[in-house]
């Protein structure tokens, strides 16, 4: 009978270690107060685009919906998911046990597929739109954007639930803060699905982006070139296009090099010994990885003025208590576009609408 029971608790402490932080106490503490950073910074700045794109949803051009269905998807991960990272590292184990770990490691992986997805569809959808600078037709219909959101979700849910029906596997990260796909595990049983997720869901969306960015830069290289003998007016639109490539350039590669130092280590965990990289190693790919849901906001307050503006101009009160005033004049522009206001030299004065769809490059 004794035995009986000491074999119980033995089981029970086997059962509990998975979960147990493999971290010191003081790294446990600095680790969630670190979380709780990142937390405060996706929320905010993601919910400051998601405001500024609602207040002028009326101006919004079909394509700009893929920049903000991205930060709809950094903002699920930090509501949805962080939270739960942070207490657990405040409690020095992980909470919930096997329900919490899989709801985590679901929602990680089914946001962190979505943004990838995004952010290829946002690549091909630049390209398309580089093609004709000067057509005055939308390249992309409002329909058109909206299947491509409801497909990234569609596309991300169905991996996501791939583990959960037997084809991969979540569990605990090694040092027990966070869970994720058991990549350990998976060098026996479900190596299939390792091979398949690197190659559908990094290396192909990473070679699709860096072409279709490569694309468009030589597509701009040649308009230029083709038009320094003609009017100002497609040198300009090139400098604007120009801009746009660099915002949505450094979105990706923020993205790639943020996720990079974990698909490495998860590599090497999946074919060699994982007990062989110390917990605070494996530590800090998976915190650098998180931190992606903070940037995009950044890129866009630095590189977009438009966009700089009108955050500066939100406030609470602004939001609660009286009506924000939106400027609606030719040269602004939103989060994604940049608009430019170019006069012809003799030219009868037409309506704002007719001014703003004859002179506003945007990425429709």
């Amino acid at each position: 009978m004794r035995n009986t029971f000491l074999l119980s608790w033995l089981l029970i402490i086997v059962f509990m270690d998975k979960y147990t932080s493999a971290l010191s106490p003081a790294l446990d503490i600095g680790t969630g107060c670190y979380l709780l950073v990142l937390t405060v910074l996706s929320i905010v700045g993601n919910l400051q685009v998601l405001i500024v794109a609602f207040k002028r949803s009326s101006r919004m051009k079909p394509p700009e919906l893929l920049s903000v269905n991205l930060a709809m998807t950094d903002l699920g991960a930090a509501v949805t998911m962080y939270p739960l990272a942070v207490a657990s590292a405040w409690s020095h184990r992980w909470l919930g046990g096997d329900v919490s770990c899989v709801y985590y490691g679901l929602a990680g992986f089914f946001f962190g597929m979505a943004s990838i997805m995004n952010l290829t569809i946002l690549a091909v959808v630049r390209l398309i739109v580089s093609l004709n600078l000067q057509s005055p037709r939308e390249k992309i219909s409002w329909k058109k954007v909206k299947m491509l959101c409801l497909w990234s979700w569609l596309y991300a849910l169905i991996w996501a639930l791939f583990p959960i029906v037997g084809w991969g596997r979540y569990g605990p990260e090694p040092f027990g803060l966070s869970c994720s796909l058991a990549w350990g595990q998976m060098k026996y049983e479900g190596f299939s699905f390792v091979i398949s997720l690197f190659f559908f869901n990094l290396v192909m969306p990473t070679v699709i982006i860096l072409c279709c960015y490569f694309g468009i830069a030589i597509k701009l290289y040649f308009t230029y070139k083709k038009s320094m003998h003609n009017s100002h007016r497609i040198p300009n639109i090139v400098k604007l296009h120009r801009r746009l490539l660099l915002i949505a350039v450094l979105i990706s590669i923020g993205f790639i090099c943020c996720w990079t130092p974990y698909g490495l280590v998860s590599l090497w965990s999946i074919f060699r010994d994982s007990s062989t990289i110390p917990p605070e190693v494996s530590l800090l790919p998976c915190m650098f990885a998180k931190s992606s849901t903070v940037y995009n906001p950044v890129i866009y307050y630095f590189f977009s003025q438009s966009f700089k503006r009108e955050v500066n101009q939100l406030s609470w009160l602004c939001l609660c208590c009286k009506p924000c005033k939106v400027s609606n004049t030719i040269s602004d522009n939103n989060i994604y576009m940049v608009s430019a206001s170019i006069k012809p030299k003799e030219q009868p004065r037409s309506t704002l609408q007719e001014i703003t769809e004859s002179k506003s490059v945007t990425l429709g």
